[in-house]
Parts: structure tokens; sequence; C-alpha cells
């Protein structure tokens, strides 16, 4: 068997169609209907449409009577209202120089000043922006351009700092066949899947909510061992009623978006994991609730119907988690290439570290100057975009299965 040879040499004369204009139904047809009278090769197709008006352009081989080309393209044109540019070159499009990336930009709002950045970030790195397509415009507006040129790591540590101080996020991912293969999704669990902290919510049962909520904030800003502070705390709950588990889980709220976003990778056979520092008593609830695949998490002695104070077993700390995230990668059959970790704690840094893509959600800022990617909105759905997926996409699978948003 040979390889397949392109049909168009670099040196062949091409044409270049260019219709703006109005976008309205037949454009396309009437188009392509007019060019099978010339005998030519369609190359490349790229069309699109922003607020009612149309960008369609078509890169064909040249014909044996250019002119009568010229002449049928504006009829065409002249139908529909459409300006026709025609521009004679030569061979396909340019090859895409090595470096493939994908960045998806998000912001709310997205301010030009912002893309300016951006873009300008992208050129001082010696990358160019192939194309550039809105992925949604809520609960955030995303943007994603592919990058040719750069190095993907090299450019998401050029336009971290450049977004950071233009009040948006950005996410770099290598443009390649491993970005459509099914994934793994890591989640911690409070502050990040749920709102708030489930340790703080039992220590209001025991009247120690603020001095729990004073030790639980220097951890995960990383300035207490992990360990040490959850038995410190945990301690405090000695007493509490184990009724007060069920209670604490009856009045969880997830972080907005967190079932779309779980829905909708579901649908794609994504898989998920819960890995936390909270206790397997409230986690499996969760991990039940939202039909999600494995879990991992501490759990709280019990004796008497009442809590003891003290944790059993191992504890689930910082590289517990990142040990919990290869131990479901490898149950799942998934490469930790493919794995997503989100997390906002810096327990979660070494998650966020081994995963494919390590995402730092509202997080402190220890573990936002760290991690490779932020997302610095409230909305966990906003991470269906660093995924590739649209919000017409996502909306067109609610509708299909009657799903209310959520």
């Amino acid at each position: 068997m040979t390889d397949h040879v392109p049909a168009v040499h670099l040196t062949a004369p091409t044409v270049l169609v260019t219709l703006t204009g109005p976008d309205q139904s037949g454009v396309s047809t009437r188009l392509f209907d007019a060019l099978s009278g010339f005998d030519v090769e369609v190359v490349d197709v790229e069309q699109l449409v922003v607020r009612g008006r149309l960008v369609l352009s078509v890169l064909m081989t040249a014909p044996d009577d250019p002119d009568a080309l010229e002449r049928t393209l504006r009829r065409v044109g002249d139908g529909f209202g459409l300006h026709v540019e025609v521009e004679h070159g030569s061979g396909d499009n340019r090859p895409r120089r090595v470096g493939r990336a994908q960045v998806v930009v998000l912001g709310a709002p997205l301010r030009p000043g912002a893309m300016a950045a951006i873009t300008a970030g992208i050129k001082a790195g010696g990358g160019n922006i192939d194309r550039i397509v809105r992925m949604g415009r809520y609960p955030v507006t995303a943007i994603r351009m592919e990058v040719s040129g750069v190095d993907p790591d090299r450019l998401q540590s050029d336009l971290g700092a450049v977004a950071h101080e233009n009040g948006v996020d950005v996410a770099v991912q290598e443009n390649g066949i491993r970005r459509h293969a099914q994934r793994l999704v890591v989640m911690d669990v409070d502050s990040t899947l749920i709102q708030g902290e489930v340790i703080e919510m039992l220590a209001a049962h025991a009247g120690c909510e603020e001095q729990v909520a004073e030790v639980t904030e220097r951890a995960m800003r990383g300035e207490l061992d992990f360990a040490e502070s959850l038995r410190e705390r945990v301690a405090r709950l000695e007493g509490v009623p184990v009724s007060a588990l069920d209670e604490v889980y009856a009045n969880l709220q997830y972080a907005p978006g967190a079932r779309t976003m779980i829905r909708t990778l579901k649908r794609l056979g994504y898989r998920f994991a819960l890995v936390s520092g909270g206790f397997t008593q409230v986690i499996e609830q969760i991990a039940g609730e939202l039909e999600i695949d494995y879990f991992a998490a501490n759990e709280l002695e019990v004796a008497d119907g009442r809590l003891t104070g003290r944790v059993v077993g191992r504890i689930v700390d910082r590289p517990g988690k990142a040990a919990a995230l290869r131990d479901f990668a490898e149950q799942a059959r998934i490469p930790v290439k493919n794995t997503v970790a989100i997390g906002d704690g810096a327990n979660d840094l070494d998650m966020l570290a081994a995963a494919g893509l390590g995402i730092a959600f509202n997080a402190k800022p220890v573990v936002r100057d760290q991690a490779r990617t932020s997302v610095n909105v409230p909305y966990l759905d906003a991470i269906v975009y660093l995924m590739g997926i649209t919000r017409e996409e996502v909306e067109a699978a609610d509708a299909a299965d009657a799903t209310p948003a959520g």
C-alpha cells in the first residue's frame, strides 16, 4: 500500500472566492451548484456566521476559463446581495507550523483589551492564530483559538500571567487526537463541587465553626500540614451525633453548573471520581446522587451513635489525592495523560500536577499560581468549554433528553 498523495500540488493554480454579507438560506447550495458547471476540485471550505453576517470562503483548483468562473460567481453574489472577492494564486493552504495548541479564553465579561493582550502574547511567543470561534456566551464568554507554531507548554506559561493581569482565564491544551479521547475527571469536593466545607458545617453542630474555619483556611492556603490540621479539626467534633452527617448532606449546595458539567461529559463517556479530604459518610451519598464512578475520602470514627473526634485509617492528604487519581485512571483503563483534575486548595496541587489537565477552580492564590490552568468564575460548567464543547451543543443535548438546566 502507498501513502496518499495530495491532489493539489503546491504550485498548481488555485482560486479563492469569498462571499460576505447578510446570511440567508441557500447561499452555499447555489454557489456549489454554479461551480458544478466547471471542471474544478473543491480544496477547502470555511463558513462563519456572526449575528446574521456571513463569511463563506471556498478554495478550488483553477478552471480552464477563469473569466467565466468569475462572472458566474458574481452573478451568484448579486442574487443574494453579497460582496464577492476572487483571488488567484497557487497551491493549497500553507502548511500549519509545528506546535498545535487549543487556547480557550474565558471572561465575565470579556473585554477587547484582554483579547488584545492574549493575541499579542501568542504572537510574541512565535505562534500564529489559525482559527477563532466562540464556544459559549454564558455563564461566561468562551472563545477558542487554534494556534500553531509554538509549544503548548510554553504558551500556557506565557499566557498565564497575561490572563491574570487582564482578569480573564486561559487554558492551553495540545491540539492533537488525544483531545477527543475518553477522559476521567477527578474532582475535589469541598469548595469545588460543593459550596463550603463539610467539616465546618459539622463544626456548627459542635459550636466551634469559627475556630475550625480558621484552621481550614490556613490549611487550604498551604500554611499547615493537611493531615495534622485535619486531626486537630476532627478532634473538635467529638460528641456530635452521627445524624448530623445526614443533616449536612441534606443541606449541601452544589457549585453552579455542577450537574450540567457532569451530565454533559457523561453523555460523551467520561468517567468521574471524587477525591476529598472530607468524609466518606457524606462523599458516598454525593457519589450516589450524581452517579460518580469512583471516590476516595476520609472516614470519621463513630461509637454509640456519636463522632469520637478521630479519623479511621489512612488520611487522604495531598500525596494521597494524586495517588488516588492514578489508581482511578488504572481502574478506568484511561491513561493519566487523559485525566482532568479540578481543585481549589493546596492539598490539591499534587493531583493537579499529575493530571493531563489540572484546573485550579476558584482557587487560593498559592494554587492558582502553581496550576497550569485556572478558572476563576464560580460556574463549573465553564469546564466543558475547555473540553471543546459549545453551549449550543449542551443545550441541544438537554433539549433532546428533556433535561432541565442546572
